[in-house]
């Protein structure tokens, strides 16, 4: 494993990424632009938009947390 538990973030940081009713899936069902939940989550675009294409495939299901 590259990373300890938790991707090397911090408690606080992985709840501000985890978020409470604005993750990801919130935000694509709003239509908000990649580029903006990017920054927003500190990620790359690369992520959200594979966030979003599995959004899209699966829905929330495909969103959650795997740890």
């Amino acid at each position: 494993m590259r990373y300890p538990e938790g991707g090397g973030l911090t408690a606080e940081r992985r709840t501000f990424r985890g978020g409470c009713g604005c993750g990801p899936g919130e935000r694509f069902a709003a239509g908000e632009k990649t580029a903006v939940i990017a920054k927003d989550l500190q990620v790359s675009v690369r992520s959200v938009e594979s966030w979003r294409r599995a959004w899209r495939e699966d829905g929330m299901e495909a969103l959650r947390g795997r740890g």
